[in-house]
This record gives structure tokens, C-alpha cells and sequence, in this order.
């Protein structure tokens, strides 16, 4: 048997402070802490904000998630709803050109039982997708590989998304 060493993954998987409280809202509290770079905060709107998705299922797998604390897409104002739609706009945008993927997986889950980790904070998750991007790592080890560090993704992330704001 082979061993995958990969020991800057345990970033991932040792319980910080703030994740360890369960009872938090990281859709609260990361925007609050007026942190960007270390919550992997990579756009704010003036209703929703786009971040780094901390497990992420691909490279670039990121969520927008409105301020304001509400469980389901039907309580959002008109003028958040449409900041929502028009920050998912921008992210795959600035996906394509930053990483071009072949496709996406855009999807929200209302509820516990539909797979929501917050479920009371309504968010959107945009996943990019790469044709023959699985592998037998999934199948055989039920373990994914993330290639590229979260860190650098934030950072290649927010240049693009600069860029496709700026023309």
C-alpha cells in the first residue's frame, strides 16, 4: 500500500477555535470579523458576499451567501435576490477565466435534510467542474484531491474577479 502524504491538509481538518463552535454562523461571523483574507472572502456586495468554500468539493468551489441571516431564497428582498444572481454572474465569470472549467454544479440546499451544513443561512455554492476530472481516489479511497492550496485559489480569485470588473 502507498501512502498519499499531504500534510498541509491538516489546516483542513484540525478544529480551529472559530469551527469548532458549532453553534456560529460562518455566514455571520466571517463577515463580521472584517478578516477577508483569512476567511477567504473574495468579494463583498452591499447585500451578499462570495467566499472560499473551506472543504471544497473541486479547486475554486466557492459559496455567496447574503448577509442578512434567512433559511431559504424566499425571504430575500428583490434587491438582494437579484445581487445574489448577479455575484454568481461575476464568479463564474471570473472562474472561467481563471480556471477555465468545462462546466459548473450552481446549487442550494434548503434544510437539513437536502444537505444544507448551515441551514439556517441561506447560501448559493458554485462548484467548477472539469471533464474527466474524477479520478480513483474518490471510488477506491473515499478520499478527494484538492490540488491547488486555498490560499493561492483566494488569491488568483480575487485578481480575476478584479479583472472581469474592470472590462
Amino acid at each position: 500500500m502507498k501512502n498519499l502524504w499531504a500534510p498541509w491538509r491538516m489546516a483542513y481538518i484540525t478544529p480551529k477555535e472559530e469551527q469548532a463552535r458549532s453553534d456560529e454562523c460562518i455566514f455571520c461571523t466571517k463577515p463580521a470579523a472584517q478578516d477577508d483574507a483569512r476567511n477567504h472572502i473574495v468579494y463583498r456586495g452591499e447585500h451578499c458576499f462570495m467566499m472560499l468554500n473551506l472543504y471544497p468539493y473541486n479547486n475554486g468551489h466557492l459559496m455567496i451567501a447574503p448577509y442578512r441571516h434567512v433559511p431559504s431564497i424566499t425571504e430575500l428582498e428583490e434587491t438582494t435576490l437579484s445581487e445574489l444572481m448577479a455575484q454568481a454572474q461575476l464568479a463564474l465569470r471570473a472562474l472561467r477565466r481563471l480556471m477555465e472549467p468545462d462546466g459548473f454544479n450552481l446549487g442550494i440546499n434548503e434544510g437539513k435534510v437536502a444537505g444544507a451544513g448551515f441551514a439556517d443561512h441561506m447560501h448559493l455554492h458554485i462548484v467548477p467542474r472539469w471533464q474527466g476530472d474524477t479520478n480513483f481516489m474518490p471510488v477506491i479511497a473515499d478520499v478527494k484531491v484538492i490540488p491547488e492550496h486555498l490560499d493561492n485559489v483566494y488569491r488568483q480569485l480575487k485578481e480575476a474577479i478584479e479583472a472581469v470588473r474592470q472590462g
